[in-house]
C-alpha cells in the first residue's frame, strides 16, 4: 500500500474508534461531550495515533493492538490545541478549517473541554487490556510526556519567550517538550505494547526525538511558506506573536537543512528495527507535508 492509502486509512481507523471512546453528547452536561468531540473528531491526519500503531508493528506485533492506546494519544493532542488557540495562549480563530473551539463553544467550555479530554484520555488508558504492569508504564510514560517536564514545560518556556529574542537552545527545548515529547510517548508507548527490547525501544526513541524536532521545524516554516488554504488556518501567526522560530533564528533554508538532518537520522534508526515498517517514508511525509 502507497503512504497516502496507508495513512487514509489508518486515520479512518482512529477516527471511528474515537467516535466509540468519547462520550456520546446525549450524555449530560451535553455541552461538554458536544465540545470535546467538536476539537477531537473530523479532521487531522492522526500522525501520533499511526506513529503508535507503527512502533508495535515495526517491533513484531499487529499495530492494531495499540489503537486504544492510539486514541488515547490523540485525545491529548486535541486538547493541547484546544488550549492553545485560546486567547491567553496563542489567540486562534480557526483549527483545520473550522472555527476552534473557543470560538464556538466560548472560553469557559472550551477550557473545560480540554480538560476533559486530558483527563478522559487517562481514563481511556486505565481500561486498556494488557498486564497491569504494562498499563502503569504506558500511564506513566504518557503522563510524563504530557506534564510540566514534558509538554506543558515547552508550553510555558514558549509562553515566557514571546516578545524576547531567544538562542538556539531555547528554542530547542521548547520545541522537544511542546511538541517532541507527545510523539515520543505515542512511539514508546507502542513499542511497548509491541513487546520491544530495550535495545528496539532505545532506537525508537531516538526516531521519536528526531521526528518531534523535524515536525516543529517544517511547523515554523509553513507559518512562514505555507498555504493557508491548505494548513486551514491563518499563517504568520508566529510573527504576530512576536516568537523566535527556525526560520527567524536561522533564515528559510537553513531550517529546511536542519529539518532534512532530522529526517536522515529518523530514516537511519528506523532501518534498524526487526520488521519491515512505514517509519522511514512517515519521517519523509513529515518533511514534506503541506498542511
Amino acid at each position: 500500500m502507497d503512504l497516502t492509502a496507508y495513512i487514509k486509512e489508518n486515520a479512518m481507523l482512529v477516527e471511528e474508534r474515537l467516535a466509540q471512546l468519547l462520550p456520546d453528547v446525549t450524555v449530560p452536561p451535553d455541552v461538554i461531550h458536544r465540545a470535546m468531540r467538536y476539537s477531537c473528531l473530523g479532521g487531522g491526519k492522526r500522525l501520533r495515533a499511526l506513529l503508535a500503531m507503527e512502533a508495535c508493528r515495526a517491533v513484531g506485533k499487529d499495530g492494531g493492538l495499540a489503537l486504544d492506546f492510539a486514541c488515547a494519544v490523540e485525545m491529548i493532542h486535541a486538547y493541547s490545541l484546544v488550549h492553545d488557540d485560546l486567547p491567553a495562549m496563542d489567540n486562534d480563530d480557526y483549527r483545520r478549517g473550522k472555527l476552534t473551539n473557543h470560538k464556538v463553544f466560548g472560553e469557559g467550555i472550551a477550557i473545560l473541554a480540554g480538560d476533559a479530554l486530558l483527563t478522559y484520555a487517562f481514563e481511556t488508558l486505565s481500561r486498556l487490556q494488557f498486564e497491569s504492569s504494562l498499563v502503569l508504564r504506558l500511564i506513566q510514560e504518557v503522563a510524563v510526556a504530557c506534564g510540566s517536564q514534558g509538554l506543558v514545560g515547552g508550553q510555558v518556556v514558549d509562553l515566557q519567550s514571546e516578545g524576547h529574542e531567544v538562542d538556539e537552545l531555547t528554542l530547542e527545548y521548547i520545541h522537544r517538550h511542546k511538541t517532541g515529547k507527545l510523539f515520543l510517548a505515542a512511539l514508546r508507548g507502542g513499542a511497548l505494547i509491541g513487546g520491544a527490547s530495550d535495545t528496539e525501544l532505545s532506537i525508537i526513541t531516538l526516531y521519536g526525538e528526531n521526528l518531534g524536532l523535524a515536525f516543529q521545524i517544517t511547523d515554523d516554516i509553513l507559518d512562514v511558506a505555507g498555504d493557508m488554504a491548505k494548513l486551514g488556518k491563518v499563517t504568520g501567526a508566529d510573527a504576530r506573536q512576536g516568537k523566535s522560530t527556525y526560520v527567524t533564528l536561522l533564515g528559510l533554508e537553513e531550517a529546511h537543512k536542519q529539518a532534512v538532518k532530522c529526517v536522515e537520522q529518523c530514516k537511519r534508526y528506523a532501518s534498524r528495527l526487526p520488521n519491515q515498517n512505514y517509519l522511514a517514508e512517515l519521517a519523509e511525509y513529515v518533511l514534506n507535508r503541506d498542511s
